[in-house]
């Protein structure tokens, strides 16, 4: 019997004509259906490209004054007190300020460092900046007179202090949105300064991770308590009084308090919500004072409820930090800190309170000394770290931060 030929016409069957044929109009069917695929992901990719990430954002390093002061706190930070080493002398610090000034100049515009070689990981300053503060052996050491503020703050009663958080020749305060480039700058800032000086101690801290909450938002501490409502605005001029010194060399620079605060969480996990409105003086859900309903609300401190006692009572933190004397106030900045866990608590937590003053003696101690003596919030918080630094100016480019001292 003959073969039966499969591409004869009338045949039920697909023939060798119509497998081709249809295998043919199949591919280009597929074919077009990969080009619009690929046209919407090019599309989908393109607009991916096209959407501002905040990773690209640079805050400029040259300035009459220092960023990272007025800057808007970014999300991660890195504080670094280094000692300088015995041989390193007036010539030999204005070296070391001219090579860290260079290098934080090119990691804060996302490149790398002079002789970084992972220079990848500078890509996206996301926000960078790099502040330096100068400590009393520092300013001592360059034949400058320190402003009388320069020295460790005084004794207080509720302090518990570690050598090991505090004091320090020159302070770098390192500030990203991005963990990786905080650490990167970090690593190439202390290579650039180990001929010079050798770490004396790092803290490292967060807040809310960029995006989380909207612009503006006061930061939370691990309290879960509003911390910094009462600030003063950057670029008013409020701020600069504050802020902003006009003495010598100082001038355009500022006075830097950095305090490491232990929060005993565990302890405040037991107290009521009423009993931390009232120790706080403000309401933890919504931060509004006692005697208000919005976070901004002006706290009334002569209002008394109905048998006669202060709203607002005269142990809470907010009463305790404020003062009659509008000369006492500063320009504060904290970031949460989250270590390794100790062996019979469920953390070991607390703030890395920073604030920002022109005259540390003037508008910084008095206040502590008010919390020192009555503020309710003592039982939960001990201050375990402290030291001070005088933050010069900024510069021009070309010039290098501490110039005025060193040229």
């Amino acid at each position: 019997m003959a073969s039966r030929d499969r591409s004869a016409p009338g045949d039920g069957g697909l023939g060798r004509r119509g497998f081709l044929l249809g295998g043919a109009v199949a591919g280009a069917g597929a074919l077009a259906a990969v080009g619009i695929d690929a046209a919407v992901s090019a599309g989908a990719t393109d607009a991916v490209s096209a959407a501002p990430l905040n990773g690209d954002v640079v805050v400029p390093f040259h300035g009459a004054h220092q960023a990272g002061i007025d800057t808007d706190a970014q999300a991660h930070v890195s504080l670094v007190a280094l000692d300088l080493r015995a041989d390193t002398d007036r010539d030999a610090l204005r070296r070391l300020m001219r090579l860290l000034t260079d290098d934080a100049v090119r990691l804060t515009r996302g490149k790398g460092a002079l002789a970084d070689t992972e220079p990848e990981l500078a890509v996206s300053p996301a926000r960078l900046t790099v502040t330096f503060g100068f400590g009393p052996g520092f300013v001592a050491r360059s034949g400058a007179a320190a402003p009388a503020w320069l020295r460790p703050l005084p004794a207080f009663t509720i302090d518990r202090l570690r050598p090991e958080y505090g004091d320090g020749d020159l302070l770098l305060q390192i500030a990203a949105d991005d963990p990786v480039t905080v650490a990167h700058a970090t690593r190439m800032l202390l290579k650039d300064a180990r001929a010079f000086a050798t770490p004396r101690w790092v803290q490292q801290g967060f807040r809310r991770a960029h995006g989380t909450t909207r612009p503006g938002t006061t930061m939370r501490n691990l309290f879960g308590q509003v911390d910094g409502t009462a600030n003063p605005l950057p670029g008013t001029t409020g701020f600069d009084e504050v802020v902003w010194s006009r003495e010598g060399w100082l001038t355009g620079g500022t006075g830097m308090v950095v305090r490491r605060i232990a929060m005993d969480l565990d302890k405040w996990d037991r107290l009521d919500r009423p009993g931390r409105d009232q120790a706080v003086g403000r309401f933890q859900s919504t931060g509004a004072p006692l005697t208000g309903t919005d976070e901004f609300d002006e706290p009334d401190f002569a209002a008394k409820d109905a048998i006669g006692f202060p709203v607002i009572p005269e142990f809470s933190h907010v009463r305790r930090s404020r003062s009659d004397d509008p000369a006492e106030r500063i320009f504060r900045r904290g970031y949460n800190y989250d270590d390794a866990l100790p062996t019979d608590a469920v953390s070991d937590a607390g703030l890395l309170f920073v604030s920002f003053q022109a005259d540390i003696d003037r508008q910084f101690v008095p206040l502590q000394r008010r919390l020192d003596e009555l503020d309710l919030l003592n039982e939960w918080t001990t201050p375990i770290g402290s030291a001070v630094f005088a933050l010069p100016p900024g510069c021009a480019e070309g010039g290098f931060i501490g110039e005025g001292i060193l040229s």
